[in-house]
């Protein structure tokens, strides 16, 4: 019997606007630039399931729905939709930023100017387990086991209700076509700068991608993921280059039970070349780059975005889709997002 292939993505699409309902009238147009371009590198780079971030939450999924008939419009269709309300805009009801001030973004469970600003989503070929998703964007940031919270500087109050996602620790299932679950781990974490000395952003990235550690370790009060699984999602972190604590990160690229196919492309080795500025002191191979962030004094483009499959999984190809400048899609790829989509094929067990 013929084993089954499936094309995994993430893709921060930085759908997000000013404020609610705007993603949608902007979608509904069919004239949008950058929503037509996101929609067409999805429908090119054709993944079975594909996790979203940077995409505006709405109660309905509206927005959502809409993006979903824009990508079929490019001839790649995705029937199963998913969404939960993000910790994005969350109102925390208090000065949880400590700038003396109520209501504002940064006083959100997740920086955010509206509820849902900069959510996640899920589109999939394959029906999504609703009942079975598991959403651990409750969890306390103080509860995580070997936090880093102690030395952010926050309140005593911020800190017993400061939630360890920014955006969303979500275990999705999808249903493989023999009635087994692949679960996507998904998470979109803060970026580690814009705090000050005590390095409040940074200690909560580090401690976003150490959850999932924690979570495959058995020490949280959750149940550890049965195999197949996937990691996936933007860890605002690259190994090598730019700002942040990369021992979390550094600890689950090397762990035993999951994958790092390292994906990548051609499009990001030209660009690193020919962009010159920030780019210029990078230690890091550009050809694992996801993201163009080529303006100075930028942190230059980086790998932040990731698919890590578990060990159980058969890697059959992977890459990150960024067509080099002149060719075909490269020009579409600049249109959509900063990011770009990140894809692994996987063979099932």
């Amino acid at each position: 019997m013929k084993a089954e292939t499936l094309r995994i993505a993430t893709f921060n699409t930085e759908l997000t606007r000013e404020g609610p309902g705007l993603l949608l009238r902007d979608i509904q147009t069919g004239e949008d630039r950058q929503v037509e371009a996101a929609a067409e590198v999805i429908a090119r780079a054709g993944p079975d399931v594909i996790l979203l971030a940077g995409f505006d939450y709405d109660l309905d999924g509206a927005a959502l729905g809409a993006f979903a008939e824009r990508i079929a419009a490019h001839g790649a269709g995705y029937p199963h939709r998913f969404a939960l309300r993000p910790n994005t805009g969350w109102a925390s009801g208090i000065d949880l930023d400590g700038d003396g001030r109520l209501g504002g973004p940064g006083d959100g469970q997740g920086f955010g100017r509206f509820a849902g600003e900069g959510g996640m989503a899920v589109l999939s070929r394959l029906p999504v387990d609703a009942s079975s998703v598991k959403d651990y964007s409750e969890f306390l940031w103080r509860d995580l086991p070997g936090t880093l919270i102690g030395g952010a500087d926050l309140s005593r109050e911020a800190a017993a209700v400061q939630r360890l996602s920014t955006t969303g620790h979500w275990a999705v299932p999808v249903l493989l076509s023999d009635g087994r679950p692949l679960t996507l781990l998904a998470f979109h974490a803060t970026p580690p700068v814009f705090d000050g000395p005590e390095d409040r952003n940074g200690r909560r990235n580090h401690d976003e991608t150490a959850f999932w550690l924690r979570l495959i370790d058995g020490d949280l009060p959750f149940a550890p993921p049965a195999a197949p699984w996937a990691i996936l999602g933007d860890a605002n972190l690259d190994p090598v280059d730019g700002d942040g604590r990369t021992e979390a990160l550094d600890a689950m690229l090397s762990d035993h039970r999951l994958q790092d196919p390292a994906p990548s492309s051609a499009g990001a080795v030209s660009a690193a070349a020919v962009q010159g500025g920030a780019n210029v002191g990078q230690r890091g191979d550009p050809s694992f780059d996801t993201t163009d962030w080529r303006d100075a004094p930028g942190p230059g483009n980086l790998r932040v975005d990731y698919v890590l499959p578990s060990a159980d999984l058969r890697i059959r190809d992977a890459g990150v889709w960024w067509p080099p400048e002149g060719e075909s899609g490269a020009e579409t790829a600049a249109a959509a997002s900063r990011h770009r989509l990140v894809w692994v094929d996987i063979e099932l067990p």
